[in-house]
């Protein structure tokens, strides 16, 4: 997704409206301007590459920059006893999730297969799929799949994630972008599946070093409120596990006269609370939207995103 930020640091000019002349021509050109053939750099997935690109063109309105950016990945595609996955990254590892692996270019290849009416990216994107799924070891009630195979980076990175990012959390959305465009409840009860780990893991509780130590939109808290909410608003489900998580980051948040802000908890490091951060990922831009969505759900407003995401399907 491409931003347009004002310089002005007063309140009321912080943000600006790009106008509809060049709200979707200028920022595609420019990223089309990027792509060398196979991508935008050497990671090739969600986060920094062409799943992420293609579904930010398609949200922007350039179907053709859309299908150059997913395009790659018809040919990439290694198959395995379960279906395909990619080689994401100038390593052996295979990631699985969202963030940086086989699920973030399923949600890539779906979404702009199905809108392009290019059938050869969606079989693809259930192949994919059905590899991540083949790896699970948490049926049959729950979901859960390793972080990559070969582990990536063991010594720094669990075996095991619940977030967004590298998790069931995550998992799930992909799960439910996937039931909206196909109509197969096996997705549906996926989606399900993941939320039974997400809620019977433990979390927000830090209960040991390393396990849920973060309250960002990626990795942590925020990133599971919004599959909560998505939850309440589509299935009518309780509210009880959403107010968890936000009565876990209210007591979380440092509120002093500079405004409000959270810190990220690393055991390994010294001090271990680390400096609080303003993006989306890991800091105050995640969380914040996650909680404004919050607050509409709980007060009768509208349940939709004030601002939509890319990878994030609409409620229904």
């Amino acid at each position: 997704m491409i931003l347009q930020r004002s310089s002005d640091p007063r309140p009321s000019t912080r943000l600006r409206r790009v106008p509809s002349s060049t709200r979707c021509s200028t920022p595609t050109a420019h990223v089309r301007e990027g792509f060398d053939g196979r991508g935008w750099g050497d990671m090739v997935e969600l986060l920094f590459g062409n799943a992420g690109a293609g579904l930010g063109a398609l949200h922007a309105g350039d179907l053709e920059l859309a299908v150059v950016a997913v395009t790659p990945y018809l040919g990439t595609a290694d198959p395995t006893p379960g279906g395909v996955n990619w080689a994401v990254r100038p390593s052996p590892a295979r990631s699985h999730h969202i963030a940086h692996g086989t699920l973030g270019i399923v949600a890539g290849l779906a979404a702009v297969g199905a809108a392009a009416g290019r059938g050869d990216m969606v079989d693809l994107a259930l192949a994919g799929a059905a590899d991540v799924v083949s790896r699970d070891e948490a049926g049959p009630a729950g979901f859960l799949v390793p972080h990559s195979d070969p582990p990536h980076r063991p010594e720094l990175i669990e075996r095991y994630s619940y977030g967004w990012c590298n998790g069931p959390a995550g998992d799930a959305q992909v799960f439910r972008l996937l039931g909206a465009l196909t109509g197969d409840p096996a997705w549906a009860a996926l989606n399900d599946r993941c939320w039974h780990t997400v809620t019977h893991s433990g979390l927000p509780r830090r209960l040991r070093p390393g396990f849920w130590d973060n309250n960002g939109r990626c990795c942590g808290t925020a990133g599971v409120l919004a599959p909560a909410l998505d939850r309440h608003v589509e299935q009518g489900q309780s509210l009880d596990f959403a107010g968890v998580l936000v009565q876990d980051l209210a007591a979380r948040a440092i509120v002093d006269s500079a405004g409000g802000r959270w810190s990220n908890f690393e055991h390994r490091e010294t001090p271990s609370d680390l400096e609080p951060a303003p993006g989306w990922a890991m800091g105050n831009a995640g969380i914040v939207r996650e909680l404004l969505r919050y607050a509409r759900v709980t007060t009768g407003g509208d349940p939709a995103y004030a601002v939509p995401w890319p990878d994030h399907t609409p409620i229904c």
